[in-house]
Formats: C-alpha cells, structure tokens, sequence
C-alpha cells in the first residue's frame, strides 16, 4: 500500500493531426500503480499492443508479491511477450509494439520502469527532472548535451526509437531493456508521466510552469497540459499523468502570502525659516492692502 495520500488525475487526446490515439495510460492512486504507453507510431495496431501493455501490467501488479523492482520487471516482461505472442498469432499484427512509463509508488518511495521515449518527471521545490531516459538516438543525444532541448524537439528522427515493448520476447534481466530507477518521493512533490506527444510541443520549462499552477485538481492540471501541447501544434497523441502528494501546491499563488500596499500620508510641513517669513508677510501684506480698500 503507498504510504501517502495522493492526489492524482490523467488526460489523453489525438491530438491535431493524427486519425486515432495510440496513447493508453492506467492509475490505481489506492495501490500507487500509475502508467502511460504509446504505441509505436508507423506500426501495426499500435493502440492495441498500448491496451495490452495496460491490461497485462495491471493483472501483473495485482497478484504479485515481491520486491518493488522484480514486480515492475515482471510486469513490463509479462506485457511484451503477451504483445509479442499476438502478433504472432494474427498476421495483421506483425510488428505491434509500444513504449511505456510504469510508476510504482509505495512507503514514500517511487520505483520506475521504463522502456523507449514516454517520460516521467519529478517536480519538487520549485524545480523539474526528467528521471527517465529517452532510449532513441535524438534522446541520447539531448541527454549528453550534445542537443538542446529546442534542438532534439524539432529534430527529424525525434521519435526513432531503439528499445520498445513487444517486438520480441524478452526475459525480465535481459540487458537493454528495463531501464528501472528508485528514488523517494516527497509529500510535497509530485509526478508527471507522459507520451511524447507532450515533450515534442512543450518545454521542460513549461511543463514545470503549468504543473505549478495545481490547485488540488490534479485531472484539471493534466487537461491543462495537454491542451497546452495541442495549442503548441498538436501533432501527436498526447497523455499526461499526475500524481500530486498531499503537500504539493501551487507555488505561485496558495504557498504565498497576499500583500496589501498601504501608501502612507506625509505629514504637514511646518514653515520655517526664510520660507516662513516670506509667507507670513506675503499674508501681512494681502491684510493691509484689504484694510486700505475698505477705507476709500
């Protein structure tokens, strides 16, 4: 059972240019179990080995009893050999696959498994990290600094990718295929999973910025998200997954005090010196020349 109580809400959409959406993604907030997969673009039934990966990692988790890392290998695997196995029953489906993002959150640690280029980030403290690593060759290149991030977003073999779910049968230690992390996660943090379709039209820096308006509707940030990447271009599936702890907020607005601006009225300036003078005999002199009319 996860040891905090979270927050958490997903949105998903075809996007702008694409006929269907190929993104699928799974939350279980009481067991800790979240996921996005997308499948494979330009292959076979993409959507349908995204379904699979979903169905099989769900059934994976709900049984097993193991340590959080052999559980989330377990799962991934038991999702490619079933993807693996339909294709190779059905002729239509030669060459499905999927890439995907599984977070398992539990005792206030995250454990992630990963495979090709959906991503997950961690927000905390007012900062953003990227925890998984895109396993393409664009991405290689952006995580060594060899691209900027504006330069991987706009690269023509952005969405190559070299490791996904389901193109062959797999063994869950097999070298090259699970990437799997741990780390904590705070109660003031939070998780973003999402499909490319988010990362290809939004900065790091402005997907931090809107996760940082959550206002306790961790569905609605997710919304806001993807139609932030649809008013960016839209020119992917997009899917983006929150999971917010109990003390994540937003740092623009409740975190911070509200300040009234008081302008404070200056005091009367007493007269004095020359200045004085002046002004005393100017009235002095309005004074007498009053008098003298009055007596003509």
């Amino acid at each position: 059972m996860p040891g905090l109580t979270l927050s958490t809400g997903a949105a998903t959409d075809t996007g702008l240019l694409r006929d269907r959406n190929e993104d699928r993604y799974f939350l279980d907030a009481e067991r800790g179990v979240f996921l996005v997969a997308d499948g494979v673009g330009g292959q076979a039934a993409g959507e349908l080995a995204a379904q699979i990966a979903v169905e099989a990692i769900r059934e994976s988790l709900a049984t097993a009893d193991a340590p959080a890392g052999v559980r989330v290998r377990a799962a991934i695997t038991e999702a490619n050999n079933r993807i693996y196995q339909r294709a190779e029953d059905h002729a239509d489906l030669a060459g499905m696959a999927c890439v995907l993002t599984l977070a398992l959150v539990e005792d206030g640690r995250v454990t992630i498994g990963h495979v090709g280029d959906s991503r997950l980030y961690l927000i905390w403290n007012g900062a953003i990290r990227k925890l998984t690593s895109d396993h393409s060759p664009v991405g290689e290149d952006e995580d060594s600094g060899e691209l900027t991030e504006e330069e991987a977003m706009l690269h023509p073999r952005r969405n190559e990718v070299f490791r996904d779910v389901g193109s062959r049968l797999r063994e869950p230690g097999d070298r090259e295929f699970i990437e799997i992390r741990e780390c904590r996660f705070r109660p003031d943090a939070a998780l973003l999973l999402c499909s490319d379709g988010l990362t290809d039209q939004l900065t790091t820096a402005q997907v931090r910025d809107i996760v940082e308006r959550y206002d306790g509707d961790a569905a609605r940030t997710a919304a806001s998200l993807v139609e932030a990447a649809n008013e960016a271009g839209g020119k992917d599936n997009i899917t983006a997954l929150l999971v917010a702890g109990p003390d994540f907020c937003n740092r623009s607005g409740a975190t911070r005090p509200r300040f009234a601006t008081t302008r404070l009225r200056r005091p009367a300036r007493v007269l004095t010196g020359r200045m004085a003078f002046l002004t005393y005999g100017l009235l002095l002199g309005m004074l007498l020349w009053a008098v003298l009319r009055s007596r003509t």
